[in-house]
């Protein structure tokens, strides 16, 4: 092994090793790097925000990590987070997470969202798509309060259903088009399209977006319109929908969470997708390695006919704060409080042999990123729990997969174990999908993520060290707020936020992700939400 990979993140010759004394220097650790496909006993020196030298010899640094015997590895980078508060960054931190991203749902407007984030500061890097589901509700409910750059405001778009399961004419669909289309001129990492939470919407309105899409070159976040095993209106047909489009207009269009929209029908979906990508379809993959899905209750998945939709037995597969629920309070719920986070258990992988399988064809899918679908933590009276008044988190409630999920999946996919004997990937493939895969599809359309997801001469020094014999998760649905273990050091952008396992609490050096700004051109049609 040289001191240098032979080609850096950009296919270019390496950069050389800048001279020290460095900043940090981690000595001694398993370094690994996705992209050159480099596992060895290295020494690395950040100055900086970024990682100035990679040496097989010592390295003189003001400060030293030991890292002999643990791993040293891109920092972990989160497509799908909707836990954008401040004390959810730090629960992801304990997760090795250092950049966390809101894509799917997307914010409006995108703007606010980055002022509002910039002026409370993150420990860890932040950014979010634009949402079509806001210009969708402030365009077909008017009535209501213009967006709020906060989930809040979506949550309580669920007392309505005209926004969910009506169509838009030519005019409305203009001018929820121009409403996404600010957003990307503010800076939206793409479009968010959570199209199973409107699935009213006109097949000419989500052709519309992916025009908008293919126009900006940037990717579209879609939760797909249909969630259910059940045809017609399957997530079988959702797929094929959003496939049909990235086909047409040539935009990259990534499905999230595979494994809850495709559900027990995981097989069928799973092959679409692969003769899809096999052609050159532009679709990019996600998946969290959970059986269990979070959403709110008021969702229209979770109302008719949902559990023959969702190919589930009886109405305790979902879960209210850790109470399995009947039907009865489930109907409860929708009529009072219909934006009230709930999970429910599609799949049973730590049951059940034959769901486990079913989950490892969503989340060992080749080039298929990790990504958490992480949820905000709530308070037993419903408030989010978004002030570092509430650190450490305590009493509050989430989908485990807020605070475990990266740790999960090297626990028991890369490590291996009683319960998998063999581990099911390599740690260079594990590391691989939980930052070269998120980075490189987004980097297209946003350059910072050309620096990120790398261990190698000129890359942002967003870095995690963690004893993969002991990397745990510790999240359950029951006590969710449980951090994650054997994270010992998680760097941001050269600057440590927590070290020896300890967070350190006043460190802000998280950065916002975001696409250059475009707002002298005026956006297209009659308004703005």
């Amino acid at each position: 092994m040289t001191e240098n990979p032979k080609e850096d993140l950009a296919g270019r010759p390496a950069r050389p090793n800048e001279p020290g004394p460095y900043d940090i220097v981690i000595a001694g650790g398993r370094v690994v790097d996705p992209e050159t496909g480099t596992d060895a006993t290295l020494n690395v020196g950040i100055k900086g925000g970024s990682i100035a030298a990679i040496s097989g010899g010592p390295l003189e640094g003001g400060t030293v990590i030991d890292a002999a015997g643990l791993v040293v590895a891109p920092g972990f980078i989160d497509l799908h987070a909707h836990g954008q508060q401040l004390p959810a960054a730090w629960m992801q931190a304990f997760d090795g997470v250092t950049t966390a991203l809101e894509l799917e749902s997307g914010l409006l407007p995108i703007a606010q969202f980055y002022d509002n984030v910039a002026e409370e500061g993150r420990p860890i890097n932040y950014g979010a798509s634009a949402a079509w589901t806001y210009a969708r509700i402030a365009e077909k409910e008017k009535d209501l309060a213009p967006p709020k750059a906060e989930l809040t405001w979506f949550q309580k778009a669920f007392e309505r259903s005209g926004w969910q399961q009506s169509l838009a004419d030519e005019e409305e669909v203009k001018n929820i088009i121009a409403g996404v289309e600010q957003g990307l001129r503010e800076g939206g990492l793409g479009i968010g399209i959570n199209g199973g939470y409107a699935p009213g919407y006109g097949r000419k309105e989500y052709h519309a977006l992916a025009k908008l899409a293919a126009e900006h070159g940037v990717p579209t976040f879609t939760h797909i319109r249909y969630l259910s095993v059940q045809e017609p209106s399957s997530g079988f047909e959702g797929l094929g929908e959003l496939i049909s489009l990235a086909a047409a207009t040539g935009a990259h269009m990534h499905i999230c969470h595979l494994n809850s929209v495709a559900g027990r029908d995981i097989k069928a979906c799973v092959e679409l997708v692969s003769e899809a990508q096999e052609r050159g379809v532009p679709i990019s993959v996600e998946a969290y390695p959970y059986g269990a899905c979070s959403s709110t209750v008021g969702a229209e998945v979770f109302k008719d006919d949902w559990l023959g939709r969702w190919g589930v037995d009886d109405a305790s597969a979902m879960e209210y704060n850790g109470e399995k629920l009947t039907q009865e309070r489930i109907d409860e719920l929708q009529e009072k409080d219909p934006g009230a986070v709930i999970v429910m258990h599609f799949l049973h992988p730590d049951d059940n042999a034959e769901d486990a399988e079913l989950l490892d064809l969503s989340v060992l899918h080749p080039g298929a990123a990790i990504a958490s679908d992480g949820m905000p933590w709530v308070r037993k009276d419903g408030s989010l729990a978004d002030k570092m008044d509430d650190w450490p988190l305590e009493d509050v409630f989430a989908h485990p997969r807020s605070a475990g999920c990266f740790a999960r999946f090297l626990a028991g996919w890369a490590r291996g174990g009683p319960e998998r004997t063999e581990p099911k990937l390599t740690l260079v493939e594990a590391i691989r999908k939980t930052s070269l895969i998120p980075a490189r599809i987004l980097q297209d359309s946003v350059p910072q993520m050309r620096s990120k997801g790398r261990i190698q001469v000129g890359a942002d020094a967003d870095i995690v060290v963690f004893d993969l014999a002991t990397v745990q998760d510790n999240a359950t649905f029951t006590e969710p707020a449980q951090r994650s273990t054997g994270f010992q050091h998680v760097i941001v952008n050269g600057e440590p936020v927590i070290r020896d396992g300890t967070e350190i609490l006043d460190a802000r050096p998280g950065r916002p992700i975001r696409r250059p700004c475009r707002v002298e051109a005026a956006p297209r049609g009659a308004g703005t939400p």
